[in-house]
């Protein structure tokens, strides 16, 4: 039986970069060791991390001025290391679109004043806020948003921009390389790789140097972002292994076009979901038709048990993890780049069978 992934992360990665990965964990070219064995200051892995950092800078198409950095902890360290960073006692505008981007808003209160410029929480976040709905602060430290919202199932279609001399900023951990657009209108983005680029415990920061020079003295140093920039992510032993599979994830993308050619995929994978779920009279979108996400796609039955047995029955016929996520229940399917078209039309298919049966 094929089995499909459907987890929002950790979530599955491309079957070819698994298989290359097998091949080299425990004999890395002529090491006579295995990748996760080897000193990230040998001359084995100093070409992986060389390798990951141009792939990213190719495949975003980034400025002189931005730099990529690997970070521990993923997207919730950054929550709270962007605002110890860059808020200096000042304002910083959050954007609230989900619970990620709620959770980042508290952590920032720790160390200065959050304005909550606009927020959906009170519709359960099924659609972003209007632009126009905005009330940003004059002069912010920083503007902050969430590109996509892996609970909810919202995206921005359209990435806004900030006030001139207001940096933004941006969480893009579950739509990171999954569409085109411009990097260069960002100050920092972030994400944690388990979604889109690797396995947990890692994020990818692109940020200004302009921007990393903010930051105080009395900032840890290894939470400091000049911290990682001046020393090439390495002022401590990296997590290598991690590196290491996003320089293989992003390898495999190059191979396949480059985000371009990702995004046409995304776009036919959630066009066809969608699609679907439109015509159905049994199973039901709960995000506000022009802001679903094409990463992460939420849906119900008519009731609570319903989507208890459609997500067992679907787990016995190879459409794994398809639970929605604990605070709000129902259905989510994580349609990321790793995933083939193959496995969204084989979850459709499965969910005629399952409506044609419960109706």
């Amino acid at each position: 039986m094929k089995v499909y992934n459907f987890a929002a992360g950790p979530a599955m990665l491309p079957v070819e970069v698994m298989q290359k990965a097998q091949q080299e964990f425990s004999a890395y070219q002529d090491s006579g060791s295995g990748i996760m064995e080897l000193s990230h200051r040998g001359k084995y892995f100093k070409p992986v991390i060389e390798r990951a950092v141009a792939n990213v800078r190719q495949l975003m198409k980034l400025d002189d001025d931005q730099e990529v950095i690997f970070v521990q902890g993923g997207a919730s360290m950054q929550f709270a290391m962007i605002p110890m960073n860059l808020l200096n006692g000042g304002t910083a505008d959050y954007v609230d679109t989900g619970v990620w981007s709620n959770k980042a808003a508290k952590e920032a209160r720790l160390f200065g004043t959050v304005n909550v410029a606009a927020s959906s929480r009170e519709t359960k976040y099924d659609h972003i806020p209007a632009r126009s709905e905005w009330k940003l602060t004059p002069g912010a430290a920083y503007m902050h948003i969430t590109s996509n919202n892996t609970i909810a199932g919202t995206q921005y279609q359209q990435l806004p921009t900030a006030p001139a001399g207001v940096p933004l900023i941006a969480d893009m951990s579950s739509d990171i390389m999954s569409r085109v657009f411009d990097a260069g209108k960002f100050d920092l983005i972030y994400a944690g790789a388990q979604k889109n680029l690797g396995p947990s415990g890692l994020a990818l920061v692109i940020i200004r140097k302009s921007l990393a020079e903010r930051t105080s003295d009395r900032v840890p140093t290894m939470l400091r972002y000049s911290t990682y920039i001046d020393e090439g992510s390495m002022f401590n032993t990296p997590p290598t292994f991690g590196i290491y599979m996003l320089a293989l994830v992003t390898d495999y993308f190059i191979a396949r076009g480059g985000v371009a050619a990702l995004e046409e995929v995304n776009n036919a994978k959630a066009a066809e979901l969608y699609d679907f779920l439109d015509s159905s009279s049994f199973f039901k979108s709960t995000v506000a038709k022009a802001d679903r996400s094409r990463m992460n796609v939420v849906f119900r039955t008519p009731t609570d048990e319903l989507d208890a047995e459609f997500i067992a029955e679907a787990k016995n016929n190879g459409l794994m993890e398809l639970k929605g996520h604990r605070l709000v229940g129902g259905c989510r399917a994580s349609i990321y780049n790793a995933m083939p078209i193959e496995g969204v039309r084989a979850l459709i298919e499965f969910m005629k069978k399952f409506e044609t049966a419960h109706k």
